[in-house]
């Protein structure tokens, strides 16, 4: 081929007047040509390594010609050195990756190659994807999403903001992924690219499932199958997600079981890889036993089990766990229901997955009584940090924006500046700062709103174990009354039957036998005497409610001790009726208390602390007091503890006071209202 050319060439060249002439011309065609020589086989090389028939050693060989072919001419190829690095990265070969990845996109940005910066950038976000090291892979998706928007490649633009969008939904930001979605899509649509629509609008319905808007989720499912029923029969069998899968959960969650059922069949039916031919079975069989229909329920559980066994799915292992101790919870074997929960619990917490380890926890503790608070406050304690780590998480996402946003908005004004005369110019920056302070105040508004969604579920799950407890503590009563009544009335009244019996006996004999027998009569009177104060003592009536709510508040107190290493002591006032004040309100002084107890751990280094409960003018008045460091109070301390402390007051429509002298120490005085289960007001009321 390359012989053909130079007789061609020399043919054109022997018409001109003079050889020597154009010697540059002959040569610059001769550079063209080997240029594009080698840059075709370099593309052929790469294109070459992604044949999947080729075993990983020859595939790699591959791209280590590619690769040296581009060191050797010494030619700046950013965009295909990406590609390379990429290919190495299927191939799970990590160095390789990173070395040519880092060089691909300290080329690009040395040459300005926009494509080739995000390309680079979105290998990374990939790659840090794999790993579940999601605030990484959101930073480089971010760079390669500004890469892209600004030179108008909008199909990657709007794959990577669907990446962005799947890392928010993971870390419960469901605004901020719903927001991604929305922007993604009306880019793919304007493209129409369906099959990414399909993907979009099913990612908003699994956001939607997720905050427990199952209309929503439904209305975004049915829209994505509608895109899927517009992609060709080809596309349509390699897609990788389940939409009548996701169909089939939100109408299960909405009771609509036969519609679900019907879903769930038609997913089985088409072509399906191991993994989600397991998920849809095990779905399938739950739906089965929620409508009571356990004919082949089981068996069902099993296989699926078996098969992400046999895939090595954790994931699905530990869904199929729990849904088979919730089979056997229905089935009344309390000990096998016990075993796969306990199973799930500790494989949820080695694979890190917290969705499905509270799951676990609150399975727990409905099936465990004996260790059911245990359980319950495990499950407070991780699903608060679980919110804290999400937070931070969700922090650093905002910080990454709150960049892109500064950079886009600043090329904006730029761009401006270009164009409209002065004047206008700084129109357009007023109105610019305008619509930035409006979106951050809406910002602030949402998380404000989000973290009042967060603490209402704190209390919800606070609320659920004192109610808990309390049906624990009233089962413990009625069996108490029932023994108390079964030593009175039973055992009692038949010691004393034959006692009296005994007593009318004509016993004759010797005058020891018949004191003998008289001693024997008085003992048994005494054990009359001393099973009747048992009884008595058993029946004693109590507030179980006192019980659980002052004990709860004694174990933090305990608890808080060991770790800030004080001392502590603990009072209750007998007029107080814990039972006749409302879950919310107790919910409420817990982390009241909870907060202040962490703020003198933090802060103030006291080695006692006195905690008082008391009525006062029909106000419940609790009392804080630690002999810490202290601070001064009339410069008055601003931190997170005591604003916190503070919401939660106001919210009880209470008040505050705040003692403090350095080296002394602190007190807290707490005055809120004494409320019942009705809301009003108690008037005069002590225990009975």
């Amino acid at each position: 081929m390359l012989r053909s050319f130079f007789l061609v060439l020399l043919k054109i060249t022997i018409t001109l007047k003079s050889l020597k002439e154009h010697f540059f011309f002959i040569l610059l065609l001769y550079i063209n040509f080997c240029y594009g020589y080698q840059n075709d086989s370099i593309d052929i090389w790469i294109k070459q390594s992604r044949n999947k028939k080729i075993n990983d050693f020859n595939r790699k060989k591959l791209l280590q010609k590619a690769y040296n072919q581009i060191n050797i001419d010494k030619k700046e190829f950013p965009l295909k050195l990406s590609s390379i690095a990429y290919e190495y990265y299927n191939l799970k070969d990590t160095a390789s990756f990173f070395k040519i990845n880092k060089q691909a996109l300290k080329l690009a940005q040395k040459n300005n190659h926009t494509y080739a910066i995000g390309d680079a950038h979105w290998n990374y976000a990939t790659y840090f994807v794999r790993l579940d090291i999601y605030d990484k892979a959101y930073f480089h998706f971010n760079k390669a999403y500004l890469a892209f928007i600004r030179k108008k490649f909008k199909n990657e633009a709007a794959q990577v903001l669907l990446g962005m969008s799947h890392i928010k939904g993971n870390y419960r930001d469901y605004l901020g992924s719903e927001i991604l979605d929305i922007k993604a899509v009306k880019i793919f649509k304007e493209l129409k690219n369906y099959n990414k629509i399909c993907s979009v609008y099913n990612h908003l319905g699994l956001l939607q499932y997720d905050i427990k808007e199952y209309d929503k989720a439904i209305f975004y499912y049915k829209k994505s199958i509608n895109y899927y029923n517009k992609l060709s029969l080809k596309i349509r069998k390699k897609k990788k997600f389940s939409i009548f899968n996701n169909l089939a959960n939100a109408l299960l969650k909405k009771k609509k079981y036969g519609k679900a059922l019907n879903f769930y069949n038609q997913e089985l039916d088409k072509t399906l890889n191991l993994k989600q031919y397991a998920r849809i079975l095990d779905n399938r069989a739950y739906c089965k036993l929620l409508m009571k229909d356990t004919l082949g329920v089981k068996d069902n559980f099993y296989k699926a089990l078996n098969i992400r066994d046999s895939i090595n799915d954790k994931t699905g292992i530990l869904m199929s766990k729990i849904r088979l101790s919730q089979y056997y919870s229905y089935a009344k074997d309390t000990f096998r229901a016990i075993k796969y929960i306990q199973e799930a619990k500790i494989l949820g917490k080695r694979i890190k997955n917290g969705r499905d380890y509270l799951a676990s926890l609150k399975q727990l503790s409905n099936l465990d009584v004996k260790n059911s608070k245990k359980y319950l406050d495990r499950y407070i304690e991780f699903n608060d940090s679980l919110i804290s780590a999400e937070r931070r998480i969700q922090n650093k996402f905002t910080r990454i924006e709150f960049e892109t946003d500064e950079y886009i908005e600043e090329t904006e004004r730029l761009s401006q500046q270009r164009i409209w005369i002065i004047v206008t110019s700084i129109a357009g920056v007023f109105i610019l700062s305008l619509l930035y302070f409006l979106r951050v105040q809406k910002v602030q508004n949402e998380k404000l709103s989000i973290e009042a969604e967060h603490q209402k579920a704190n209390e919800e799950v606070y609320v659920l174990t004192l109610q808990q407890q309390a049906k624990l503590e009233e089962e413990r009563i009625k069996e108490r009354n029932r023994i108390s009544e079964e030593l009175h009335d039973g055992i009692l009244g038949k010691l004393f039957g034959t006692r009296f019996g005994l007593g009318f006996l004509p016993i004759k004999g010797e005058e020891q036998t018949l004191e003998k027998h008289q001693s024997l009569l008085n003992e048994l009177q005494d054990i009359e005497k001393e099973i009747r104060d048992v009884s008595h003592k058993l029946s004693d009536n109590f507030s179980n409610s006192n019980i659980n709510f002052t004990s709860i508040i004694k174990q933090l107190l305990e608890d808080k001790g060991v770790i800030g290493n004080f001392t502590h002591n603990i009072t209750f006032s007998p007029d107080i009726v814990w039972k006749d004040i409302n879950e919310i309100t107790k919910a409420n002084i817990y982390r009241i208390i909870q907060e202040a107890l962490q703020n003198i751990i933090k802060h103030a280094k006291a080695k006692k602390v006195i905690l008082d409960f008391s009525l006062k003018n029909q106000d419940l008045v609790i009392k804080i007091k630690d002999n810490g460091v202290g601070f001064n109070s009339k410069k008055g301390k601003k931190g997170i503890g005591l604003k916190n402390i503070k919401t939660r007051i106001e919210k009880l429509k209470g008040s505050i006071e705040i003692k403090s002298e350095i080296n002394v120490g602190t007190t807290l005085l707490i005055n809120t209202p004494y409320i019942q289960k009705d809301g009003k007001k108690t008037i005069n009321r002590v225990n009975n």
